[in-house]
């Protein structure tokens, strides 16, 4: 049996974005998706994403620094940008608390000339990021795809992962479909960490999370009058994006109930879209929420909301790239780069924070 350079198991946007990268390179590779593309059981789902420099700690700022070079860098392949930059306000209650690229403290006396449409609680502080954005989720997650298929990565969608296998430095993984053969295993199943990782199954937690995206055309809604906002609240972290690339304002809680992967995840409740459109009324005074549009999706997410990304520990075939733990997406192109650069037998400690030997100490 052909043995290939490297197969990807998840093809959402940190599976697509690696099997891209490793095919650019000119490796043999395939990825393996459980679903239909352009599925909605999983975390990639959906129009927009925010992207932002401001994070909580400095150990994040170089990754962000390669997230936004790695965009930069596929809009120029694709002839297209796949990120629109509208700024954004951050605010919680207590001190500024986020850093990276040009982002500072702002006072309630600058917000209404910053990003005149938010009006976080006058007592919260805030953090004003210039270099925040929106990025084109779905076209993002479309050109992945396509892209890698184009550089020659074999993309198979409908096939289901029934376990792997490490003997003599080869993997074998079995699927509904057969059994591939690699020098390389790339664990990037979001949802499904659990089953792909069953040794660290109790380090990945699943959330159910809801977002409302109201109707385009409002003028309060876009860029620059809106930008990126959150607003940190006892119940979860509210955010917010505006209305960008022919999607509309969107706005979503950071917490949510513990889902099944396996169960496909349940449609938003009417209470449940009554608060989103509250929140954003209250934050966005103004906008018009009648006519928005509900989805669910997962987080699939670590005790510290970091990423795992790595060789799993004694087993330096196989590669984990999981647990974007509600933030990941921005980290795309980087995120692909990253397990392309392991996979080739790139040294990069800059991925220390993230490694999966992490799994053993914080289950």
């Amino acid at each position: 049996m052909t043995v290939r350079d490297a197969v990807v198991l998840g093809l959402g946007i940190h599976g697509s974005a690696a099997v891209y990268e490793l095919a650019l390179r000119g490796l043999d590779v395939v990825g393996i998706e459980r679903f239909e593309p352009g599925h909605t059981r999983g975390s990639s789902h959906g129009a927009t994403r925010m992207i932002r420099r401001a994070y909580p700690s400095p150990v994040w700022n170089d990754l962000v620094d390669r997230a936004y070079l790695g965009w930069d860098r596929w809009a120029r392949a694709a002839g297209q940008p796949f990120v629109e930059t509208t700024g954004g306000l951050y605010a919680h209650d207590g001190a500024p608390a986020l850093q990276g690229g040009q982002s500072r403290p702002a006072g309630s006396d600058e917000w209404a000339a910053l990003v005149p449409s938010v009006r976080p609680p006058a007592d919260f502080g805030a953090v004003y990021d210039p270099e925040a954005g929106v990025v084109d989720a779905a076209g993002a997650l479309a050109y992945a795809q396509s892209a890698a298929a184009a550089a020659g990565a074999e993309l198979r969608f409908g096939e289901t992962v029934l376990d792997w296998t490490v003997d003599d430095g080869i993997v074998t993984v079995r699927t509904s479909a057969g059994s591939v053969r690699t020098r390389r295993l790339v664990l990037a199943g979001g949802a499904w960490a659990s089953q792909l990782v069953p040794q660290a199954a109790g380090f990945f937690e699943v959330w159910r999370i809801v977002t409302l995206t109201v109707p385009t055309g409002q003028a309060v809604a876009r860029p620059p009058v809106l930008g990126c906002f959150s607003v940190d609240l006892p119940e979860g972290l509210v955010f917010g994006l505006p209305e960008a690339g022919g999607s509309g304002a969107k706005i979503g809680i950071d917490a949510g109930e513990v889902w099944d992967p396996e169960v496909p995840v349940a449609a938003p409740t009417g209470a449940e879209i009554s608060h989103l459109a509250g929140l954003l009324q209250r934050f966005v005074p103004g906008i018009e929420t009648a006519g928005g549009d509900a989805v669910a999706c997962l987080y699939t997410m670590t005790p510290d909301k970091r990423f795992v990304v790595g060789a799993l520990p004694g087993t330096p075939e196989v590669l984990v790239a999981a647990a974007c733990s509600g933030h990941g997406f921005k980290f795309g192109p980087a995120i692909g780069e990253a397990v392309a650069d392991l996979v080739a037998g790139v040294a990069r400690p800059d991925l220390d924070f993230l490694t999966p030997s992490r799994m053993e100490t914080l289950v």
